[in-house]
């Protein structure tokens, strides 16, 4: 029960205010981005949001001379974060008009407002000043756009652990596993990922597919990374970065142990029904999904974003600093400690499940409750402390 409602297998009325898109999406966050198509175009993109105060910057590494597979995940990275229901409008700057063109016709295809910009030919002070009158009109549009009541259902949230230690397995995962048993029912979109991270506990993570078609796809997905990525560029171990050095101050000495925490994310009902590229967006209707990405926290909220989740849910035990510039990210720790030393970073605490003043039933009621005071629009953690890691996942070395 969450505030007298049931959840769980019963019928639900839970409710929150959020921002309905063209395309019918609901966000939770109502920002004009203003988006580089390429790192050339950073500082461009952060004079526009200079000028208008209250847009949002979102400068990036990559955009110049990627080509094949890397490009074409740039791209849906580009569109994808643009199109987050979170997002009310955006504008592109890029050097050249072609691919800039390309970024804004993508979002357009959502209805938002998108407008872009090339510097080649016009230079830095023109293009933005050119720019900075469409992000103001765009920014004072958007400020009257008003928030509706929307069901549960329309809520699509992601999740991913980081600087897990043991008391990530035992309290803070479980928590975002039991929310997802009784909201995935309730008609949400879900999704987790972290790839490399589920070695060792793979034939657990096949199993949970919702068709052996499924658990085919997903174990095709896990082998390739492990053939392609991890057994062709490790050096002798993943020693240092699977599990990292604070997994293993945390108490997790192999990536079977991690393994086995990470998958405590999903639950003991819920069974993913697709398995999707980085940044891929879900199209098989309400359930939850899985998505083949980096464990690395800020690749892989920035690709979920991408994939268009609203509310991320990060357990963490050592204690994760992550954010996102569009998406709020919601930390959940049943480390006493971290609690303890940084509570400015943590906004459920959990800990009660470790010393049986609280059961995983209440924790996850407590985190529903956390993701629905969130979408009504109390700032995360992360927000308040202007966390904003946005960082895009490239696959190889570029022309």
């Amino acid at each position: 029960m969450v505030n007298g409602v049931r959840t769980g297998n019963g019928k639900s009325n839970l409710r929150f205010r959020g921002w309905r898109r063209e395309n019918g999406r609901v966000g939770v966050r109502n920002h004009v981005a203003i988006l580089p198509l390429d790192d050339l175009s950073n500082a461009a993109c952060e004079a526009v949001a200079g000028h208008i105060k209250g847009t949002l910057p979102l400068p990036h590494a990559y955009g110049r001379l990627q080509f094949g597979e890397d490009l074409d995940l740039f791209f849906r990275t580009l569109i994808g974060t643009g199109s987050n229901p979170n997002v009310a409008a955006v504008v592109v700057i890029g050097i050249e008009d072609g691919w800039t063109k390309r970024v804004v016709d993508g979002i357009a295809k959502t209805g938002k407002p998108a407008t872009g910009f090339g510097i080649e030919g016009s230079g830095d002070i023109a293009t933005v000043a050119k720019a900075s009158r469409v992000a103001k009109d765009y920014l004072q549009w958007a400020s009257e756009l008003k928030r509706e009541e929307c069901d549960i259902s329309e809520l699509w949230v992601s999740t991913k652990c980081g600087e897990s230690d043991t008391t990530t397995g035992l309290a803070s995962c479980p928590t975002v596993g039991n929310m997802y048993d009784k909201l995935i029912p309730q008609g949400i979109y879900g999704c987790f990922g972290e790839t490399s991270e589920i070695t060792g506990a793979e034939h657990l993570a096949k199993a949970r597919a919702a068709s052996p078609e499924i658990g085919e796809k997903w174990y095709r997905v896990w082998k390739a990374y492990l053939d392609d990525v991890i057994e062709a560029h490790k050096v002798d171990d993943l020693s240092d970065s699977q599990p990292t050095k604070g997994n293993i101050a945390g108490g997790l000495t192999t990536i079977e142990e991690k393994a086995l925490g990470n998958l405590e994310k999903i639950g003991r009902a819920s069974k993913y029904i697709d398995v999707l590229e980085p940044a891929e967006a879900p199209a098989k209707g309400p359930g939850l999904y899985y998505m083949d990405t980096s464990s690395a926290a800020a690749e892989c909220v920035t690709l979920m974003a991408a994939a268009g989740y609203a509310v991320h849910t990060f357990p963490t035990g050592q204690g994760n600093v992550i954010g996102n510039p569009i998406v709020p990210v919601i930390k959940i720790s049943g480390n006493p400690r971290t609690v303890r030393t940084m509570s400015e970073h943590i906004d459920l605490d959990v800990s009660g499940i470790l010393r049986r003043d609280m059961t995983l039933e209440a924790a996850g009621d407590l985190l529903i409750e956390m993701i629905l005071r969130t979408a009504n629009g109390r700032l995360t953690a992360a927000e308040a402390l202007g966390h904003r890691e946005f960082v895009l996942t490239k696959l190889y070395r570029s022309a």
